[in-house]
């Protein structure tokens, strides 16, 4: 296995990195076209208890990452790196785990889009988001 594909199993196997393990980030399914990957609500909320916006946008960076990184290897460019996140939360999570399902927008050969939907386990939408990652070579 070459660094690059070394470093996109790292990803898988870690969680996302050192922030999403320890976020509690675990990967269930990963690849250029889908990758889902759930989260705690506990260990990762804000002051009144509820889940953290800013780790709806870890988890939905991480998955987007994660597929933008595994497309990259197609077009001979293995590094994804973040350049634009948004997410709208639609709902607040007190508890149990979210779930978030990353799906490509846009697949090009220097940059990749996956929008990320993160829902509760009631499958109620907790937050909706959106990550551009610039593609670079080894």
């Amino acid at each position: 296995m070459d660094i690059a594909a070394d470093a996109v199993e790292g990803l898988f196997t870690s969680g996302g990195g050192a922030l999403g393990e320890r976020m509690g980030i675990e990967l269930s399914e990963a690849s250029p076209d889908r990758v889902v990957g759930t989260m705690p609500v506990v260990g990762n909320t804000q002051p009144y208890g509820l889940l953290h916006g800013g780790a709806s946008c870890v988890l939905a960076e991480t998955l987007g990452s994660v597929g933008a990184a595994m497309h990259g290897q197609t077009v001979d460019r293995p590094f994804a790196v973040g350049v634009d996140i948004n997410a709208t939360h639609h709902k607040g999570a007190r508890s149990g785990v979210v779930t978030g399902v990353a799906r490509p927008v846009h697949r090009g050969r220097t940059m990749a889009t996956y929008e990320v939907v993160i829902t509760d386990d009631d499958g109620d939408r907790v937050c909706t988001a959106r990550i551009t990652c610039l593609l670079r070579g080894a």
